[in-house]
């Protein structure tokens, strides 16, 4: 079989070991690490994606190396020998795929989010509220010493080595900055001294774990914040830390607690390889690229780029353990790819919950959410193909099940055709390129163009064609009473974005909910703002990655138009915004001078424009059109009017026309998935 992507498959000799391709699944926190009872999930998480042609090297979530660097007093820590057997666990469910599984040790220094921090100096971080304690030099020492151990014992565990997290941020990044650093001693000051404990972690721990164990450091490219280490000094530490040991560099992009967006889906695809790249100019062991990658031919061209020698992906793993194998097999067009939406991975985990991931519900879930074949098959009628009805359809075919999957449009999605417009989502397309490919693998029989009357649903149910019905009709536009509503400058949403109505210079956008905020980014929108250097030059990314932090002063094109973002609520515009995708929208939205107003009274619409009260105080707003974006309700024509009686255990509704508050794609794909796994 000829492979598609040589570059990819090519194996990589690091002398004491060879890794059978050149994925790396990055480090990716899913919250089983906390709680050693969880540790037979984890095994199940990793193995499911060693399984097969799997990526030629694991990396775990992180581990503290002692209670101090844990994330929360609750974290993951591996420091004594009664740890080991939890571990083992991993290592060996990993083995038995014939993978191979590193352990990241992660301190997270001025990042933890529990009283007992600790840093190079007492310096609080802008996103925590704990304020760290500076160490002395023997406490420095003695974290010193705990990394070693935690890597000691994590050969013990039989994991195949360690990842050292010295970037985003953390404790040691901590240390080599100036930002964070502000140490009088030999730990501080010029950069000699401040790449002094990173130094003696990686030598200290080559000599306790021998030759034959691999030694990652996940070394910080592009800081993005001020204050930040200059290229100079990043090559530096690259050429100290493999001089002393290290196997292999990952690339960090970004510190937490940057304003800038690295992982989020409006960041460019593999917007940061030309500092892997750079990077491979310093040193002779291999380079990981990292960030924003998620699709085989994308990963393929960066390394025939020499751009770097590997590619590391994390999410991506969550929305397809079986990335690696499909992408050998020629079957790319079956992965189910990561939007990198946060919504159900990182946002999840922020929130003090276990990662899942949008697309594969069953991420982190692999000992309870099992799609089994069935022995029964079912007749099973689905109406509805937004999220929810493809997620339902396609797993409850892929189980043997025969699916016939009713749409009233000419297009599958629901409301993702719409959010594939947006700029920064046309990864969204890929969701539903997926599902595309799977209602065609499985067999689902597709009645496009064929709305489903309350009659016929009353039929459906109480016949004997279908053993089983599904509504998910998802939603509608919530519509709102104020005067003038009917005027000609009123727009709803799907106008927009499916109808290209034209919209004028200066607008006003009812709702600061997602869709508002979606609605005016699309109106700002440059078409050459998808490309990379503009890219940069509007976050204030330093190109060359010369200047400190790698960052340079924006530079923000003029506005499109002028847009007012209003809302009833009190709270702050983008309050329901994801967690940790909202600062991005909102900073976004602030650099074009967006309008935010709330606490907003709604009086009339004429044509003057908007007539609203703000804090008990009458304003105009003069626009040229007005956008709809208040919200949505169940699109239940169907259901409301219909008797459900009879057979109604096998009548089941599911997503948005079940309950419409937020738009929330994560529920109703798990819906869909849950309920495909039961019938």
């Amino acid at each position: 079989m000829r492979l598609h992507y040589p570059h990819l498959f090519t194996p990589l000799d690091l002398g004491y070991t060879t890794l059978k391709n050149r994925v790396l699944m990055g480090s990716m926190h899913t919250g089983l690490e906390d709680n050693p009872e969880d540790y037979d999930k984890l095994a199940a998480y990793f193995a499911e994606r060693a399984r097969g042609d799997g990526p030629s090297l694991i990396v775990t979530g992180g581990i503290s190396p002692n209670v101090a660097g844990g994330i929360s007093a609750s974290s993951g820590v591996l420091n004594a020998a009664e740890i080991v057997p939890h571990h083992q666990k991993i290592t060996d469910a990993v083995h038995r795929e014939n993978g191979k599984i590193c352990m990241q040790i992660l301190h997270t220094g001025r990042y933890g989010y529990h009283d007992g921090i600790v840093s190079a100096s007492s310096i609080k971080a802008p996103i925590n509220q704990y304020i760290p304690r500076a160490l002395n030099e023997d406490e420095i020492q003695k974290e010193i010493d705990d990394f070693v151990n935690c890597a000691v014992l994590a050969k013990a565990a039989n994991y195949d080595g360690v990842e050292i997290m010295a970037s985003e941020g953390y404790f040691i990044n901590q240390f080599l900055s100036q930002r964070t650093n502000k140490r009088q001693d030999r730990w501080g000051g010029c950069f000699e001294n401040r790449m002094r404990l990173a130094v003696e972690i990686v030598e200290n721990t080559r000599k306790a774990v021998g030759s034959d164990f691999i030694i990652i450091f996940r070394l910080s490219l592009m800081d993005l914040v001020e204050g930040g280490c200059c290229w100079e000094e990043v090559a530096k530490l690259a050429q100290a830390v493999e001089a002393v040991g290290v196997s292999i560099i990952n690339s960090g992009i970004g510190w937490h607690e940057a304003r800038i967006p690295t992982i989020v889906t409006s960041v460019p695809a593999a917007a940061f390889t030309r500092a892997s790249k750079k990077l491979k100019e310093s040193v002779s062991i291999p380079v990981i690229a990292t960030n924003r990658i998620n699709n085989p031919q994308i990963a393929e061209e960066i390394l025939q780029r020499n751009d770097s020698d590997m590619i590391s992906m994390a999410r991506p793993f969550l929305a397809d353990p079986h990335w690696v194998q499909k992408a050998r097999e020629n079957k790319s067009d079956e992965i189910n790819t990561c939007i990198a939406c946060n919504q159900a991975c990182l946002d999840q985990i922020f929130s003090g919950k276990t990662t899942s991931c949008l697309v594969n519900p069953r991420a982190a879930r692999e000992t309870e959410l099992n799609y089994h074949v069935t022995d029964r098959p079912k007749k099973i009628a689905v109406i509805g193909a937004g999220p929810a009805g493809l997620s339902v359809s396609t797993i409850a075919a892929l189980r043997g099940h025969k699916v016939s999957l009713f749409e009233r449009s000419s297009d599958l999605g629901g409301q993702f055709q719409m959010a594939q417009r947006i700029p920064g989502k046309a990864d969204f397309e890929e969701t539903l390129r997926y599902y595309r490919k799977m209602i065609e693998k499985h067999k689902v029989v597709l009645h496009m163009d064929r709305e489903i009357t309350a009659n016929e649903l009353e039929s459906m149910i109480h016949g004997s064609e279908y053993d089983e019905v599904v509504v998910s009709t998802g939603v509608q536009p919530r519509s709102i009473d104020i005067e003038g509503i009917n005027h000609r400058s009123v727009l709803t949403y799907p106008e927009v974005l499916l109808q290209d109505k034209q919209v004028g210079k200066r607008v006003a956008i009812i709702g600061a909910g997602g869709i508002g905020f979606d609605m005016a980014t699309f109106l700002l929108a440059h078409k050459e703002d998808a490309e990379l250097d503009q890219w940069y030059r509007q976050w204030g990314i330093d190109p060359k990655l010369e200047s400190p932090g790698s960052l340079i002063p924006a530079q923000v094109k003029p506005p499109k138009r002028h847009i007012t973002l209003l809302q009833r609520k009190s709270t702050k515009p983008g309050k329901t915004l994801g967690k940790t995708t909202g600062w991005v929208h909102k900073l976004h939205l602030e650099k074009y001078n967006v309008r935010m107003l709330s606490d907003v009274i709604y009086d009339r619409i004429d044509d003057l424009g908007l007539h609203i009260l703000v804090g008990g105080k009458p304003e105009l707003v003069e626009v040229d059109n007005i956008i709809i974006c208040a919200g949505q309700v169940s699109n239940d024509s169907i259901t409301t009017s219909t008797t459900l009686g009879g057979k109604r255990s096998s009548f089941h509704m599911i997503g948005g026309v079940a309950l419409a508050t937020e738009l929330d794609a994560h529920r109703a794909i798990l819906q869909g998935a849950e309920l495909a796994a039961k019938l």
